[in-house]
């Protein structure tokens, strides 16, 4: 082993003696909440939830304003009726 490694080596062991180790685990991430229609979403998200570059699909002004989530999203996909990356968009 290189003088370097073992230095390495050993400021990174330390480290983990001295922080117990947490540095390396972090908090469980917190599961995106799957609503059961879209009126339950619009209370917490007025103008519906996107995916990033999601385009409003409509021959109306489009929704540019709604919440940009992929983990929402994805957990509300059968919200999203025409397919355009926007579930639950209110104009």
């Amino acid at each position: 082993m290189s003088a370097r490694v073992r230095i390495c080596s050993a400021v990174l062991g330390t480290g983990m003696l001295l922080t117990g180790g947490s540095a390396l685990t972090s908090a469980p991430a917190t599961a995106a909440t799957s609503y059961k229609n879209c009126a339950a979403m619009n209370k917490d998200y007025p103008h519906g939830v996107g995916k990033p570059r999601a385009v409003d699909r409509t021959t109306r002004t489009p929704v540019t304003d709604f919440t940009v989530d992929a983990d929402l999203y994805k957990a509300n996909t059968k919200r999203d009726r025409d397919r355009d990356g926007i579930a639950c968009e209110k104009a």
